[in-house]
């Protein structure tokens, strides 16, 4: 028997994160309420998400017409809006500790008692940001990937206090998107990004080296080690300035292994940033 979606969501940030989680609990039936900073925010979040469905849509991934799945989206520009009986709100907003665990707590006071939040943090302490919660025991990490829509792993990530019954509801939750989730202790990167970023990382340092050219060292790892994507390539979709930041806070926390190369500290302050600003490893159109 197939898992069901939560009957009810909400999901703080509406950035492309934000508005692929939106989207794929959408398709799954659920009803989603996207919370954005103003209504300027909140509108141009609903956007992105009708251009990705009608995408969708045309290459033939999405079941039902676009409008029926963007018909169980709303937005709004405060938690103050979110429904109290939501089954889950999922936060989604910038790497930022503090913005985080403001955002959170708020929307602990917002929703009842039985709604498990979660965090879609990459790197950032799941312990830390609970703290502040009154209901720790309903609070996880759950670590979804870009695009995703089409990706197929969601990482659960436990703190001491997440309760059991949190857990096996996310994985629930997770099956009923169609993804595979691996459950992971929290702990500085968790599994994901501690070891994309290492090896992200070190070719990064090649590359400064003069070893190879970016193109090289993403072919040998896609081609000699069946990686999908080589590791430049995929630091330019993520962004050298979201991989810089996680970096840094793993270089915190890790030691000296993750220090970030001084070729991706220059790249980034000259605004090479990937392929949002068109140029990174690679030059994009």
């Amino acid at each position: 028997m197939t898992a069901a979606a939560p009957g009810a969501i909400g999901v703080i940030g509406g950035g492309r994160m934000g508005a692929g989680i939106a989207q794929s609990f959408a398709a799954a039936g659920s009803s989603v309420t996207v919370v954005e900073s103003d209504e300027a925010a909140a509108a141009a979040a609903l956007e992105r998400i009708e251009s990705a469905l009608r995408r969708a849509a045309e290459r033939g991934k999405l079941a039902g017409p676009p409008e029926q799945v963007l018909a169980r989206i709303e937005t709004v520009d405060s938690v103050d809006r979110l429904s109290p009986d939501a089954e889950l709100v999922v936060e989604a907003v910038p790497e930022d500790a503090a913005l985080k665990a403001s955002l959170l707590t708020a929307v602990e006071e917002r929703v009842g008692e039985a709604t498990v939040l979660a965090t879609n943090t990459s790197s950032l302490s799941v312990t830390e940001l609970a703290a502040p919660l009154s209901r720790p025991a309903r609070f996880l990490g759950m670590h979804f990937f870009n695009p995703v829509p089409a990706s197929e792993l969601v990482e659960l990530v436990i703190a001491p206090e997440t309760a059991e019954e949190t857990v096996r509801s996310a994985m629930a939750w997770t099956h009923a998107l169609g993804k595979t989730d691996v459950v992971i202790k929290d702990s500085p990167g968790f599994a994901s990004s501690r070891l994309g970023v290492a090896l992200g990382l070190e070719a990064i340092r090649m590359v400064e080296e003069g070893v190879a050219t970016p193109k090289a060292i993403d072919d040998a790892m896609r081609l000699g080690y069946r990686h999908p994507m080589g590791p430049l390539r995929l630091t330019d979709l993520v962004g050298l300035d979201v991989r810089l930041a996680i970096a840094e806070y793993l270089h915190s926390r890790l030691g000296e292994r993750f220090t970030p190369p001084r070729l991706l500290r220059e790249k980034v302050a000259r605004g090479e940033l990937g392929r949002k600003t068109g140029q990174g490893f690679y030059t994009w159109p």
